[in-house]
């Protein structure tokens, strides 16, 4: 494949002649990559089992994990899943066009590729509007996970999108920074109750103002089909090793010192990522440190570009700490804990 194409786009999908360059490529079974809010999506027709099939191959992503399916409208949901119920149109009212995946029987229209052979389908309507132009242009709904090399770090800006992709898919369509930073709530409505099967910005306490019975997310089952991505013990993640210590406050940030002192004693280089008013908690020490902002939506906005920076950096570890298993903390619990391999570091 030769050279990605670059195409730039304002946050408002000007030049109109981007989007429609963009859409066409896709409508002719090709790869396109496109911001979304949550972070940047890797684009085919998802009618198009070819086409689906290509994301697998320039992602080497195994088969096993499904895709979501985008769409621009309601009209189109019709055309993406065998049957909507009472629920799923209310959540769609209240949040989308946003960061909710909602989890469906799958129309006989959707390749069985996209679902990784599963009976149902994640589709979600993303409040972009660069990507609500170019769906709307390309006029088939698109199937896009993250737009990386499987399992590393997803991308929020298009400069990261090249760094993993550049050569293996056609296009990207460069809309700036992604502006929510991780991806999309899933929600199960398969089930009963429904499930999170994975927590994003649309928080279970918001989903729960809709339909107070929705559970929360629980470990999938090993063995059975996946319905959604982002269920491996080990996602998101940078090539350094990533220390993430469970907890929040003097006990944390004492626990990232002396594993950092540590370390720096050994010869190691030594990257954290910090919450803004936390960085002083390493003040001395040789280590390279990425602010994250200074509350929880920022946290999620530079998550994932700060583990990017650090990581080609070329450290020998990355520290950093959990949050409150509430609201947005969830979800970059869970993005931190796969990212770190499974599991949270005990604070002594």
């Amino acid at each position: 494949m030769p050279q990605t194409l670059t195409l730039a786009v304002s946050p408002t999908g000007e030049p109109e002649s981007a989007i429609a360059r963009a859409a066409a490529l896709l409508r002719e079974g090709k790869l396109v990559a496109f911001p979304t809010e949550t972070v940047y999506g890797l684009g085919a027709d998802a009618t198009d089992p070819d086409a689906v099939a290509a994301i697998f191959a320039a992602k080497e992503r195994p088969a096993s994990d499904p895709l979501i399916v985008h769409i621009a409208d309601l009209e189109q949901l019709a055309s993406v899943v065998a049957q909507t119920p009472p629920l799923a149109l209310k959540l769609a009212e209240r949040f989308w066009p946003g960061p909710l995946t909602l989890v469906l029987p799958r129309a006989a229209s959707i390749p069985l590729n996209v679902t990784a052979g599963g009976p149902t389908v994640g589709v979600r309507m993303p409040s972009s509007v660069v990507a609500q132009k170019l769906l709307r242009a390309a006029g088939v709904p698109v199937a896009a996970p993250s737009a990386n090399r499987f399992m590393r770090t997803s991308p929020t800006t298009a400069a990261h999108v090249m760094a993993d992709l550049d050569g293996r898919i056609d296009c990207v369509l460069d809309g700036g920074p992604c502006a929510v930073g991780v991806e999309s709530t899933v929600l199960d409505l398969t089930t009963t109750p429904p499930r999170i099967l994975r927590p994003g910005a649309v928080t279970l306490e918001a989903l729960r103002e809709i339909a107070p019975g929705i559970e929360g997310p629980m470990t999938a089952d090993i063995g059975s089909v996946a319905r959604a991505p982002g269920q491996m013990e080990r996602h998101y993640a940078p090539r350094t090793p990533l220390i993430v210590f469970a907890g929040q406050g003097e006990r944390a940030l004492a626990a990232i010192r002396t594993e950092a002192e540590t370390a720096l004693a050994q010869g190691k280089r030594v990257g954290a990522l910090l919450p803004d008013n936390e960085i002083s908690a390493l003040d001395g020490l040789d280590a390279r440190i990425e602010p994250l902002g200074a509350d929880l939506a920022a946290v999620s906005r530079n998550l994932y570009a700060a583990l990017r920076a650090l990581d080609s950096a070329g450290p020998d570890l990355l520290l950093t700490h959990s949050y409150d298993d509430e609201g947005l903390g969830l979800a970059l619990n869970d993005r931190l804990r796969r990212a770190a391999g499974g599991s949270l570091h005990p604070v002594e």
